[in-house]
């Protein structure tokens, strides 16, 4: 499944590869990888596999489950189309209160010790979904996990999440993905070990030329 899924999110460049030219993140750092698994919305039989794969991951692993939460805004169609193929419950956590009306940062009903799994689209260092959890938490939540579309594997964002006592599992990630580009000709074989450089240590530039 996460080499399928992977080959899927190159297809579409949803994942998008470039060593030699890389992007400049809004810190500053430049990464030879970009990630916009938005495009999956638009591309319908990756789409299917995407949210088929979720909802998959979220009944093997968490079969108690009780409704799914989407972080926003990129979590919200997935956490909706995959709660679809279960029959659960959905809602979904704004990034902040609404400054009107009801004042929600939750959005969907939500009952105190309801068992929940949230769903993201990409992690890389994990703040934002940590936010989520913590805030469906508070709001009396049991919070089972985190199923994510794609991640990174960057050590800040596993030592965060563990920290928060927070099990992410992702339907394909970097290390998957890596080996999937060379065989596809996305990368050359000799970029895997610039990338995994990267990886490791983001604020290092050296795997650059």
């Amino acid at each position: 499944m996460k080499k399928t899924i992977a080959k899927d999110l190159l297809s579409i460049e949803a994942v998008f590869l470039r060593p030699d030219d890389p992007f400049t993140w809004a810190s500053g750092i430049k990464s030879p990888i970009y990630c916009d698994n938005r495009l999956i919305l638009t591309a319908p039989e990756v789409r299917t596999r995407v949210e088929n794969a979720i909802a998959e991951t979220v009944k093997a692993k968490y079969p108690q489950c009780e409704a799914l939460f989407g972080t926003s805004t990129a979590g919200i169609a997935h956490a909706a189309i995959a709660a679809d193929i279960l029959g659960l419950p959905m809602g979904y956590v704004r990034s902040g209160a609404k400054d009107h009306g009801r004042t929600n940062q939750i959005e969907g009903r939500l009952d105190k010790g309801e068992k929940v799994v949230v769903i993201e689209d990409l992690i890389s260092t994990g703040g934002s979904v940590i936010e989520v959890v913590n805030v469906l938490r508070e709001a009396g939540a049991e919070v089972l996990g985190v199923v994510s579309i794609f991640t990174y594997g960057m050590q800040k964002g596993i030592d965060r999440l563990a920290a928060a006592n927070i099990e992410n599992t992702s339907i394909t990630d970097f290390d998957t993905l890596l080996p999937v580009a060379a065989e596809e000709g996305y990368i050359k074989a000799e970029d895997i070990d610039r990338l995994t450089k990267f990886r490791n240590n983001p604020s290092d530039e050296s795997w650059i030329g």
